[in-house]
C-alpha cells in the first residue's frame, strides 16, 4: 500500500513522509477557559468535556511553556532517544485569549529548537481575523496545524451535547484557516447519544467536501463528573463494543478521501475517570484488531470515496 504496511493515511506515516524521522506530542496548558464555560457561549461545557477540558494528559498551566515542553521531552526521553517535537495546546480553548498573550505563548513554543509544529486546539467561533492573522505570521516560522472539534454535523446531537455553534460556523472557520494557509485537522466523536452508523458517515461526507488536511476519529468516552456521565446513568445510551467499532471504523476509513490524515482511530481517556467503554484501554489491542480487520476484508481509506 502507499501508506506503508497500515491500509490508511496515517498521522505517523505522513510525518516521516515530511520530516524523515518520527515526531513526537507534548500536550501543553496555557491557562486557558472556554466560552462554553465562562457564559459567553454557556455555562457548562460540553456535556463529555472533562474538568480539565479534554485536557487531562496536558501540561500544568502553573509551569511556563518552555518548563512543560522540557519535563514533556524528559518523560518521552526517559523511554526512547526523541530529537523532534510537535508542541500541542490541548486543554480547553487555546485560542480564548488575547491575541498579545496567544503570541506570547505560541512564540514561547515554537521558539524552541526541537519543536518542529505547533498545534492548537480550539473552537471555530474563536477565530476572529486578528488571531487568524497572528496564525499567518507563526505559520511562516513553523508549521501551524489548527484543531476544531466539530463532533457531528447534525444540529439535534450539536444541541444535545452543548456544542454552542451551527455548522455554518466551522465551515466558516475552515474557509478563514485555509485562506490563511492553516493545516485544518478536525475532530469527530463517533456514537454519540441517538446517532445512527449512517448520520456518523453523513459527518464524514460533509468533512470528504471540506478544505480540511487532517481528522481523529474518537469513540464516544463516558468520563465520571461529567454531564454525559449523569445522562448515561438515568438513561443509558447505546455504547459499542469492540468489533462494532471496529466494523464502523472500517467504514469510515473506506469512505473518506485518501489525502485526509488520520490523527486519530480510537482514544485513550484516563483510566480512573472513564466509565465506558472500559475496553478502550486496551489501544493496541484495538489498532491491532483494526488492522487484521481491514487486511482481512481488503480495506483501505477511499476505497469508497467518490469525490
Amino acid at each position: 500500500m502507499r501508506w506503508g504496511e497500515k491500509r490508511y493515511h496515517s498521522l505517523d506515516w505522513e510525518l516521516k513522509h515530511t520530516f524523515d524521522e518520527k515526531i513526537y506530542k507534548i500536550t501543553l496548558n496555557g491557562g486557558m477557559t472556554c466560552p462554553n464555560r465562562d457564559g459567553r457561549v454557556g455555562t457548562g461545557g460540553c456535556i463529555f468535556c472533562s474538568a480539565s477540558g479534554s485536557g487531562d494528559f496536558a501540561g500544568s498551566a502553573s509551569d511556563s511553556v518552555a518548563t512543560q515542553l522540557e519535563k514533556g521531552k524528559k518523560a518521552l526521553q526517559d523511554k526512547r532517544p526523541i530529537r523532534s517535537y510537535i508542541a500541542y495546546f490541548q486543554a480547553f480553548t487555546n485560542t480564548y485569549a488575547p491575541v498579545a498573550y496567544l503570541e506570547k505563548i505560541f512564540t514561547e513554543a515554537i521558539s524552541d529548537p526541537d519543536v518542529k509544529i505547533l498545534s492548537i486546539a480550539t473552537r471555530p467561533d474563536c477565530l476572529g481575523p486578528d488571531v487568524i492573522a497572528l496564525l499567518e505570521r507563526l505559520n511562516r516560522i513553523k508549521p501551524v496545524w489548527v484543531e476544531l472539534g466539530l463532533q457531528t454535523v447534525h444540529p439535534e446531537t450539536a444541541l444535545l451535547i452543548r456544542r454552542g455553534y451551527p455548522t455554518d460556523v466551522f465551515d466558516r472557520a475552515v474557509r478563514d484557516l485555509r485562506g490563511a494557509g492553516i493545516t485544518v485537522i478536525v475532530h469527530v466523536i463517533l456514537f454519540l447519544p441517538g446517532e445512527t452508523e449512517e448520520m456518523m458517515l453523513e459527518t464524514l461526507d460533509h468533512l470528504n467536501h471540506s478544505d480540511i488536511q487532517g481528522i481523529k476519529l474518537q469513540l464516544l468516552h463516558v468520563l465520571k463528573g461529567t454531564d454525559l456521565a449523569r445522562l448515561y446513568a438515568s438513561d443509558p445510551f447505546h455504547i459499542p463494543d469492540m468489533d462494532e467499532y471496529i466494523r464502523l471504523l472500517g467504514r469510515c476509513i473506506c469512505m473518506l478521501r485518501p489525502d485526509i490524515v488520520i490523527h486519530r482511530l480510537t482514544g485513550d481517556g484516563p483510566k480512573d475517570l472513564l466509565i465506558a467503554p472500559l475496553w478502550t484501554g486496551a489501544k493496541r489491542t484495538v489498532l491491532n484488531q483494526l488492522h487484521r480487520y481491514l487486511k482481512e476484508n481488503d480495506l483501505w481509506q477511499g476505497k469508497d470515496y467518490h469525490g
